[in-house]
């Protein structure tokens, strides 16, 4: 196996959307936006989705033109309880199996990241958080943002690295940049990414099965 650089996203990567983790960062995201910014309730799921569609992330879009400040911001929408997700050993054994550079890569700051990976068990795992502040002002799947989370993890080369995302325009951009890309909680990667995998404990597995 050629690759040596392994990006893992966060939020529906490390652990399954069935969770409910998101919803409940999603119903925070519209509370900042009607408590905070004041807009109408009934404005509120439009809006975050233009911003989603358009800047990237509705962070992104509410730093552009609304001047929200990031902190408070990300300390708001991630003040959730995190007892939907339990320590998963299988993962963090299945991901210390590879003998590669690990990094999370995500839209979210470290310190959501950091309280994350502590309620699966997976401290220690990864070498470094490469989060929004680390590839401001750009985000996921924006190329400038990858480019930066490669410059972060110390430049390789693309094609010795792998994205692995639950969303399917990040893992496209990567793909499009030269990395090999995994999209995660999806049994097949469509046109968007080169594999698909239903469950993250699953891959070595796949890795082993790799020609490449």
């Amino acid at each position: 196996m050629r690759f040596t650089h392994f990006f893992f996203d966060l939020d529906e990567t490390l652990y399954p959307s069935s969770s409910g983790l998101w919803i409940l960062i999603r119903e925070r995201i519209n509370t900042y936006l009607r408590e905070r910014l004041g807009f109408a309730p009934e404005q509120i799921e439009t809006l975050r989705e233009q911003y989603f569609r358009e800047y990237g992330t509705t962070l992104r879009g509410l730093q552009a033109n609304h001047s929200v400040d990031m902190d408070d911001y990300l300390a708001f929408v991630h003040d959730v309880p995190l007892d939907s997700i339990a320590p998963n050993p299988a993962l963090r054994a299945a991901l210390e199996s590879l003998p590669v550079h690990k990094f999370i890569f995500t839209n979210a700051d470290c310190a959501h990241a950091g309280r994350v990976t502590k309620a699966l068990g997976l401290e220690g795992v990864f070498e470094m958080c490469i989060d929004v502040h680390t590839i401001a002002p750009y985000c996921k799947p924006m190329p400038e943002s990858l480019d930066l989370a490669l410059k972060a993890a110390g430049n390789p080369a693309p094609h010795f690295c792998v994205l692995l995302d639950d969303q399917g325009r990040v893992t496209r951009a990567a793909r499009a940049l030269g990395m090999y890309t995994v999209l995660v909680g999806k049994d097949d990667p469509g046109f968007y990414a080169d594999e698909a995998l239903t469950d993250l404990v699953e891959l070595p597995l796949l890795v082993k099965n790799w020609r490449i």
